[in-house]
Parts: structure tokens; C-alpha cells; sequence
């Protein structure tokens, strides 16, 4: 059976955030990023190589097709295909407010770059974040290119999108709000909750103003030597992994 001229179409409109909207699906691509999802979300079309296909003969999506390389390479969005491509529904952006409280998660100010998300993304499920809050202006998590730079940790981290000043309130005046700053505190020298919400900003402009005003705990990643001259900033997932292991330092007793 080989790929119709619409059902490639269709793969590449899903380049489009409206496409990926209006049927709540996502492409995936490669037998990495494809196996990991398999089986975590529901799968609804699958287009793999003979090879792929010997390898996992029975793989769980609701309409799979045999396609060769040429075939693959029509409808991938990709410069080098890689033996399968797959379209997933898009899970539902559910979690308890109670949960948040007692957990350390990430909350994302408006970031633009899909690698960046998709990094991000990565680096949460390195460190055990299961819970990532997204403002509506944060680039579209299914984005392919996004997709494919969370080298499968899509299928264990949990993203919503929603308003972060709303949703810092909702979680009461207790809850530790971490955000990096250059007038922040040296966040070696400070001790670290092991739940809390932290916040990352946009690349260019740092976190809003108003979400910044409900930061209640203002961090800085210190330079060294700090006497040096040296550049004005980190790229936000650079930053977003040296914080997130100190937490996760301080928590192991470390």
C-alpha cells in the first residue's frame, strides 16, 4: 500500500499550528522519538519501512502502512527521513493543583525558539520534572521541530498552557516562585526548596513584568570568576539545566 497524494498533504500541514489545532494530532518522526511515544499516546497513523516493520511487526496505531524510502521521503518533514514517521493524537493537559504544590516544576514565559522548548522539555525529564506550564505566547509544544528536539521526553513530561499569572495565584502565597535575575541572589549560596515553581523567561526579554512580580524568590547564576567580563546572558536552556540540577543537588543532600 503506498502513501495517497492527500495523506501527504495532510503530513505536511501538520508543519501548521492551525492544522495540528483543529484535529488536536502531532507528526513524530524516527524510530527513537516514535518508539518512545508508541504505546504512551494513542497512535493513529503509522508509515514505517520494511525494515522498521520486521523489527516491530505489530505496533500499536490504529492504521499502519508499509512505505520505501522514496515514499518516506516525500512525506517527511525531515532533510533524512529515518524509516518511520507516525501521526499521535495530542494528550489531554490534565494535572491536580495539590500535586503542583508538593512537586517542583517549570513555568515558561513566552519562549519562542522550538529548540529550545523541545530542550527543555528534554531536561525536565533528565531531572524529574513531570510538569511544565506554558504561557499562551510559548511556541507551540507540537510544533514538529520542537517534537523532534525532545528526543522522545514528550511522552513522560506533561505540558499545559495557560495564563502564568492566573496560575501562580491559584497556587496560594506559599508556594516557592523561583526566577533568575541579574539583581537575584546567588542561588549556590541560598537554600533551595525541593518544591516550588520556576520560572524561565523569553530570549530575548526575560520574564514579563508581571509574572515577575510574582516571583517571591529572585535567583542569579553567578559567572566565574565573577570579576570577569563576560557575556550578558545564558541561553535560557543552558540556564533552565544549571538551575534545575542545583535544586536537584540540594535535594539529594548534596
Amino acid at each position: 500500500m503506498t502513501l495517497s497524494k492527500n495523506r501527504i498533504k495532510y503530513i505536511h500541514a501538520l508543519e501548521m499550528k492551525k492544522t495540528r489545532k483543529a484535529d488536536r494530532v502531532f507528526l513524530a518522526e524516527g524510530p527513537k522519538l516514535v518508539g518512545d511515544l508508541l504505546g504512551h499516546v494513542p497512535c493513529l497513523f503509522l508509515a514505517a519501512t520494511a525494515g522498521w516493520l520486521a523489527q516491530h511487526p505489530h505496533p500499536q496505531a490504529e492504521e499502519v502502512t508499509e512505505v520505501d524510502e522514496t515514499e518516506l521521503a516525500r512525506a517527511s518533514l525531515q532533510k533524512a527521513p529515518q524509516q518511520v514517521l507516525a501521526i499521535f493524537r495530542q494528550p489531554e493537559e490534565m494535572y491536580k493543583m495539590e500535586e503542583i504544590r508538593r512537586s517542583l516544576s517549570l513555568a515558561l514565559d513566552d519562549i519562542q525558539d522550538p529548540g529550545n522548548l523541545g530542550t527543555i522539555i528534554r531536561l525536565a525529564d533528565w531531572f524529574g520534572i513531570e510538569h511544565i506550564f506554558c504561557s499562551p505566547g510559548t511556541v507551540d509544544v507540537y510544533n514538529p521541530k520542537t517534537v523532534q528536539a525532545t528526543m522522545g521526553a514528550i511522552a513522560r513530561v506533561k505540558l499545559h498552557y495557560t495564563p502564568l499569572p492566573e496560575l501562580i495565584r491559584s497556587l496560594g502565597s506559599e508556594m516557592p516562585v523561583y526566577g533568575t535575575f541579574l539583581n537575584g541572589e546567588d542561588m549556590y549560596a541560598r537554600p533551595l526548596t525541593r518544591n516550588g515553581l520556576i520560572v524561565m523567561g523569553n530570549e530575548g526579554n526575560g520574564i514579563g513584568r508581571e509574572v515577575e512580580q510574582l516571583v517571591n524568590r529572585r535567583l542569579y547564576i553567578p559567572n566565574y570568576p565573577t570579576d570577569r567580563p563576560t557575556s550578558e546572558s545564558l541561553n535560557v536552556a543552558v540556564a533552565t539545566a544549571v538551575v534545575c540540577a542545583e535544586f536537584r543537588r540540594q535535594a539529594a543532600g548534596g
